[in-house]
């Protein structure tokens, strides 16, 4: 295994009626230890969330996940939590919550290249 990371991921969804458990996949969040990687990719289809969810809140929604991108990514932009080391930002983003964005159980994998394998993560659970 010379060369690849054990990393953790979770799929980002949106919960737009928590009492219900309907979800639409969204994005993907990875955490590798070693390189103290954490970064997250998503993406909103409006039309989509509309038809799932008319009441939903799409403009709150992208602010939302906005400051979960900027809290991953250890920006200033992200609060005090963004300042966080990389594994607890982790898992405070991949905490259970019962709010409209939520994330999967973390799953493990292996990787040579952390962004080519959030992209491909991205790529199958989310498009």
């Amino acid at each position: 295994m010379h060369g690849k990371h054990l990393y953790e991921y979770a799929v980002i969804r949106i919960v737009p009626q928590v009492e219900r458990e309907e979800f639409v996949n969204v994005g993907v969040i990875l955490y590798c230890k070693s390189p103290r990687f954490v970064n997250m990719k998503y993406t909103l289809d409006s039309q989509k969330l509309a038809a799932f969810c008319p009441d939903l809140d799409v403009e709150q929604v992208q602010k939302n996940l906005s400051a979960f991108k900027a809290i991953s990514c250890g920006e200033k932009s992200g609060g005090p939590i963004a300042q966080l080391e990389a594994s607890e930002r982790f898992r405070w983003l991949t905490a259970t919550r019962s709010s409209v964005i939520q994330t999967s159980k973390t799953h493990p994998g292996f990787s040579g290249n952390l962004e080519d394998t959030l992209e491909q993560l991205f790529n199958d659970l989310v498009m």
